[in-house]
This record gives C-alpha cells, sequence and structure tokens, in this order.
C-alpha cells in the first residue's frame, strides 16, 4: 500500500485517538467554535468551503464552523482539499496518487479514479509526493472529515501562486468530470508580524487586520474572483491560500453556488491575546 505518513501529528493537533478525539469535540464547544456537535444530516448542500489550517488551538474552533456545516449537509462523492505549498517542494500544481494517508483515526481513502481522470482534463497537474510528504495544510483538514463521515474519499491538492486563467482552467477541469464534489479550500488568512515579515501598520494592530481580512472577504462573498486577487496584488495581504481560494470560488461558481457566507472571523491574537504577530481565521462556506 501507498500511504502517507501523518507529518505533523502531536504538533498542529494530538496524535492520540482519544485524545484527538477530545480535542475536536473541544473545538466544536470552545466559544470561539459553534458551540455545539454537528448534528443530523439535513437536506442542504455546502458546495464548497474556506477552512483554516493552523494549529487546532488556534484555528480548530473556526475549522469546527466548517465542519459543523459540512456534517449537516449531503455528502458528496468526494471532498476536493486544495491548499498553499508552504515548503516549496514539488510541482506548482500537486496530486497524491496512493492509497491512503494516516491520522489518528486511521487510513483516509483517496479516489485514485478521480484524481488520475482530472490529470488528464489538467496536464498541468502532477502526481508528486514529494510536495505533500511535510506539508500540514490537508492533513488538519482530515481529523474533522473524518469527525464527521469516516468513510469519506478524498484528492489533495497543493498549489504554488497562479493567476487567473489557471484558476479557471482547474475550475472547469474539476467540474468536468462525473462526480459530486464539494471543494475545501486550506487557507490561512493575514498574517501580520515580525514573524511574517509583514507589518504595513503599527497601530490599532486588531482593526486594521479585521478591515484587511474584511476587504477580502467581502469579494469572496460576491464570488468575485478578479476582485479577490486584484486585491490580493493591491494590498499584499499575506493570505497564504489565496490561489485555493480562487479557485475553490472559480469551482463554486462552475457547481451552482450563488454567494460565500461568512460563518465566523477572529486572529490568533484574539486567543493570546498579543497583538505582536497575528494570524487571521476565516470560516466560509459557498452555497
Amino acid at each position: 500500500m501507498i500511504v502517507r505518513r501523518a507529518a505533523v501529528a502531536g504538533q498542529f493537533y494530538a496524535a492520540g485517538m482519544n485524545s484527538l478525539n477530545k480535542q475536536i469535540k473541544d473545538c466544536f464547544m470552545s466559544k470561539f467554535g459553534p458551540k455545539s456537535l454537528p448534528g443530523k444530516v439535513q437536506n442542504k448542500k455546502v458546495i464548497g468551503a474556506i477552512a483554516p489550517h493552523a494549529g487546532y488551538t488556534y484555528s480548530g474552533p473556526g475549522a469546527a464552523y466548517v465542519y459543523k456545516e459540512l456534517g449537516e449537509s449531503k455528502q458528496p462523492d468526494v471532498y476536493v482539499i486544495i491548499g498553499p505549498n508552504h515548503t516549496g517542494y514539488g510541482s506548482q500544481f500537486s496530486t497524491y496518487i496512493g492509497d491512503a494517508w494516516e491520522i489518528p483515526y486511521g487510513n483516509c481513502k483517496i479516489d485514485n479514479e478521480f484524481g488520475k481522470a482530472l490529470m488528464q482534463k489538467f496536464p498541468e497537474l502532477k502526481d508528486d509526493k514529494i510536495a505533500h510528504t511535510y506539508e500540514h495544510d490537508i492533513e488538519v483538514q482530515l481529523p474533522f472529515l473524518y469527525y464527521i463521515n469516516k468513510n469519506f474519499k478524498f484528492l489533495p491538492i497543493v498549489v504554488s501562486d497562479v493567476d487567473y486563467g489557471y484558476c479557471k482552467s482547474l475550475a472547469e477541469a474539476l467540474t468536468s468530470l462525473n462526480k459530486k464534489i464539494c471543494i475545501i479550500a486550506s487557507s490561512d488568512f493575514t498574517h501580520y508580524g515580525k514573524n511574517y515579515g509583514y507589518e504595513p501598520f503599527t497601530n490599532k494592530i486588531k482593526e486594521n487586520i479585521y478591515e484587511l481580512d474584511k476587504g477580502a472577504i467581502n469579494y469572496i462573498e460576491k464570488l468575485d474572483t478578479n476582485g479577490f486577487l486584484n486585491y490580493i496584488n493591491k494590498t499584499r495581504v499575506t493570505i497564504c491560500g489565496y490561489s485555493a481560494i480562487a479557485i475553490t470560488i472559480e469551482t463554486c461558481k462552475k457547481l451552482g453556488a450563488r454567494r460565500g457566507k461568512l460563518l465566523n472571523y477572529y486572529t490568533s491574537c484574539d486567543i493570546v491575546n498579543n497583538y505582536s504577530n497575528a494570524v487571521g481565521y476565516a470560516s466560509i462556506t459557498f452555497e
């Protein structure tokens, strides 16, 4: 079997099954989270989402908002999880064709059939396992997905910075195949402070971070991919997964989404009450 071993268990989230289960429940019940566990599946469909990907202590409650919505919605054939390439390894568009990814709950199945068909439709997408070996942004979504649906299948994709043309082309390929998909962009929002090399302001830091991210979220809610990308270029705001978000917006539009819906927003500094370095976490669904 070709199994991608867990790279950040014990760092970004708990390494033991029981401790992970408690940690995820705590994320749902946190004052920064939805304050309730996922309920029964309802007659609604979430086409896509944006979920944060930091350590669960920080972004887990934000992710819980997304996975409560997904857990209460009709389940797709496959989740496409797309995130930025933080490590710099591998191709511009990298997937992972294999049997499964390991997390403390067990192995998560990859939809190889869908992945291979997508590579035929979008040749820029490569089976490039080195790009995924140390990457955290897709892995941290899997325990939440397993919590709401342990029989799920997924396809991981990491992307380097891409322009609108590539976003549109990959979205067309994703929606041209005969699968019911839900696409999840794994992304945090503004990274502020010396640790991130981004300090465009030194006063009213919290207010300014909120305002920066609100500007980006406004374009996302309107499904305005070009407006969102132009906002990134204009403000130089440090949203790590902006390419993944743009691809997700385009894909959701093609799948019939009418709007993006902001479920929750907060920053890491709201948790630790220290604004010298901060990361924004937005939880958004597309319906």
